[in-house]
């Protein structure tokens, strides 16, 4: 019977000690399940700072962009008020070259009329040249003929006067004959 009970006391004994090392054991495993939920609790902790820094970051980075959208949105309707006028500008300034480019036509054509006028006129100037030549050929002969019309007009009006002087001469003598003559 001590047998019996010593035998169960130290099968007793022995299930406490596994049961102490159980215990030993598993307040490890809980010790070190308690350290992983404390890190985890921290990780956890630091993620969500973490992804509330991310957040707000996102925000602000949001915010700029709305921003840099609202000045980009700003600036394309600017550029696109530009384009638009520029485009008016570009239909006026093809206006304008059309009628300057009919107006070139024009007076390219006025030119040739202009040039065909002025080889008419220079054909007219070269005979007109032609015949002054002519006539001052024409003229220089007169001038000479007036030249000498002139000398025999002095020769004339000099016979003219001796011709005067002799006929006073003439009349005077028959005067004192006509005189002498009744004496």
């Amino acid at each position: 019977r001590l047998a019996e009970q010593e035998q169960e006391i130290n099968n007793l004994i022995q299930r406490k000690t596994a049961v102490d090392e159980e215990n030993a054991r598993l307040k490890n495993e809980f010790s070190n399940l308690n350290q992983k939920f404390r890190d985890k609790s921290q990780e956890l902790k630091d993620t969500e700072e973490c992804a509330q820094k991310k957040e707000e970051q996102n925000r602000l980075v949001i915010k700029n962009l709305e921003e840099e959208n609202k000045g980009l949105n700003t600036c394309c309707a600017d550029l696109l008020n530009d384009l638009e006028k520029l485009r008016k500008q570009e239909a006026q300034w093809k206006t304008e070259k059309s009628g300057s480019d009919a107006r070139i036509k024009n007076l390219e054509s006025d030119l040739t009329e202009a040039r065909e006028q002025m080889k008419e006129l220079h054909s007219i100037c070269s005979n007109l040249s032609s015949q002054v030549a002519v006539k001052q050929e024409e003229l220089s002969q007169k001038d000479c003929d007036v030249i000498r019309a002139k000398k025999e007009l002095q020769e004339l009006q000099i016979l003219y006067r001796q011709n005067i002087e002799h006929t006073a001469q003439q009349a005077e003598l028959i005067k004192q004959l006509q005189a002498l003559n009744t004496d």
